[in-house]
């Protein structure tokens, strides 16, 4: 079983993907419940600086996240050009003009899904990352293909 598709990354691509790493990450989750507990304490009566503190501190993460994406999105060369992909038994296989490489399914880190993409992490901090836009008919294909050469403890991936 054989799949070859581009996908295009922008901004909002990568915010997304960014989202759903930091967030699933010790750093970011404890910086959710830091900030959480400063609004509570405000709540039981502490002083406004509390409910300041929180909302910076919830608001820091996605508000940097959002800038970096833009900035990524716009010096980053590989993005100005739509990425050409190729699925087979053997990995996953990225071209863009004369460039090409090729990582093998046993090399994959894990595979998650976030609501505009399915990624699939080649290390834990570097991905793939296929927009489910850009995939269209082919989101089914391409979930398969992946389930079927990773172990399931690997793969994410929701509908």
């Amino acid at each position: 079983m054989e799949i070859e598709f581009d996908v295009k990354i922008d901004a909002g691509v990568l915010y997304d993907y960014m989202l759903h790493h930091t967030y699933n990450s010790a750093a970011g989750l404890l910086g959710t419940v830091v900030g959480a507990l400063m609004i509570v304490a405000f709540s039981m009566g502490r002083g406004v600086l509390f409910l300041i503190a929180g909302i910076v501190i919830l608001a820091y993460l996605p508000w940097t996240l959002f800038i970096k994406s833009k900035q990524q999105a716009l010096m980053t060369p590989a993005f100005k050009k739509p990425l050409h992909y190729k699925l087979d038994e053997e990995g996953i296989t990225v071209s863009q003009d004369d460039t090409e490489e090729k990582q093998e399914w046993a090399q994959m880190y894990k595979a998650v899904s976030t609501g505009k993409s399915i990624i699939v992490y080649t290390s834990r901090v570097n991905a793939s990352i296929f927009p489910k836009k850009d995939l269209g008919e082919n989101k089914a294909k391409v979930i398969e293909i992946i389930s079927t050469h990773m172990p399931p403890s690997k793969v994410k991936i929701r509908n």
